[in-house]
């Protein structure tokens, strides 16, 4: 290997992989070239070349575009910039919008007939607040402090820092408070956060962690502001309401033993109780001490909504091996809702779900391939795939999320 390495090589891009690359080929291996668009031809310059399988490509000339490609939504990411000092995490913004929801599509619907032998006719639909362009839409960003000092994102596949004198996707109140050109030699990370109340804050390296309140749909949740939550400003509103739309209401039992797994602070709990009304039994379950305080605390006005603290694959692997007849029975008729990390749930986990026997089981995943995986583990345990939506909350980058339903049967 090395024979490739910086060699610049003219290639036919065929289609788009997970990642966010699109894939060529040459002499026979797959290249995963970024920077480009299926249907494209372009010059591309070898950067890795160490396995004997695939070559990894930066697109440094476009030789015949794509009818989809545009003027990237980010200066400081273009082609007209070596690829080493392209800024990082908007690997689709040279990419016109609806043609970047078709190529997420393809991503969900392929890893889904490749790992789970499930033919799925989702599509990728946007936010009902999306801007023209897919700016403007996060309310966190974390930055890193380069080696003078200066806060930046990471370049694309690296963690060299590039100076930027602008954030597109960032919501207007972060653009205008990012301090771009300060100094903040001796830390790491700058996070600019701009929570829906509060107006917006910075949080400089290990700084001890404040309380704020975010607001869905007029329900408030209070959180750590280096905390999870959703980063696109409309997410938690869209994903509270998908998960509301998943549960199958006529099956739906408020009085089962209904489980929220990865619970965070309790979004999906309380969208669930909100649905399904003040009678409603669910347990959240979450490994971060501070956000299961803060969940306890979201969920209260549910006299059956608890929260515990506890790694998800050993609490529900501890169910599992010692639920009594009366929790089983309740088991059975319940709802378990799941919105693990980008990893997915695992084997481990899904086995031990579906040996609790939900009536249904509703997955929130943030990686296609991972959730394609785990709907695989869940059909060889007998559940089937009823119905699957995907959202495009993460515009100009490759990620989407979906919301998928398991039943029985």
């Amino acid at each position: 290997m090395g024979e490739l390495l910086g060699r610049e090589l003219e290639l036919d891009v065929t289609n788009i992989a997970h990642g966010g690359v699109a894939v060529a080929r040459h002499e026979g291996r797959v290249v995963f070239v970024s920077d480009a668009i299926p249907g494209e031809r372009v010059r591309a310059r070898v950067s890795n070349d160490a396995k004997k399988s695939f070559l990894r490509a930066e697109t440094v000339d476009v030789i015949e575009a794509s009818p989809h490609r545009r003027e990237h939504v980010w200066a400081e990411a273009g082609l007209d910039r070596e690829p080493a000092d392209r800024a990082g995490g908007a690997e689709f913004g040279h990419i016109e919008l609806t043609h970047q929801r078709e190529l997420k599509r393809q991503v969900v619907a392929d890893s889904l007939r490749r790992m789970a032998h499930v033919e799925s006719d989702v599509r990728v639909e946007p936010t009902p607040d999306e801007s023209t362009d897919g700016t403007g839409w996060r309310t966190r960003v974390r930055l890193h402090v380069g080696p003078d000092g200066r806060p930046g994102p990471f370049a694309a596949r690296s963690h060299r820092v590039i100076p930027v004198r602008s954030l597109p996707l960032a919501v207007a109140e972060i653009g205008d408070a990012a301090p771009l050109a300060e100094s903040f030699a001796g830390h790491d990370t700058v996070d600019v956060i701009a929570p829906s109340t509060g107006g917006v804050r910075l949080v400089v390296g290990a700084q001890k962690p404040s309380v704020i309140t975010e607001v869905v749909r007029e329900r408030e949740f209070r959180l750590a502001d280096t905390g999870f939550w959703q980063v696109h400003r409309a997410a938690a509103s869209v994903l509270s309401g998908a998960v509301q739309s998943a549960i199958d209401a006529e099956s739906f039992d408020p009085t089962a033993m209904n489980l929220d797994l990865y619970g965070g602070v309790g979004l999906l709990a309380a969208a669930v109780a909100d649905r399904f009304g003040p009678t409603t039994r669910i347990t959240s379950v979450e490994s971060d001490a501070a956000a299961t305080d803060f969940a306890s605390e979201n969920l209260s006005e549910w006299l059956g909504a608890r929260a515990e603290t506890a790694r998800v694959e050993r609490w529900i692997a501890s169910l599992a091996a010692t639920a009594s007849a009366s929790e089983r029975e309740r088991l059975s008729r319940a709802a378990i809702v799941l919105d693990p990390p980008r990893s997915g749930a695992g084997r481990d986990v899904v086995e031990a779900i579906a040996a609790l026997d939900p009536e249904q089981v509703v997955y929130v995943a943030c990686d296609p391939v991972a959730f394609a995986r785990d709907v695989d583990f869940f059909s060889s345990k007998g559940y089937r795939l009823d119905a699957v939506r995907a959202f495009d909350l993460f515009p100009n980058t490759h990620h989407v999320e979906a919301v998928g339903t398991l039943r029985r049967g």
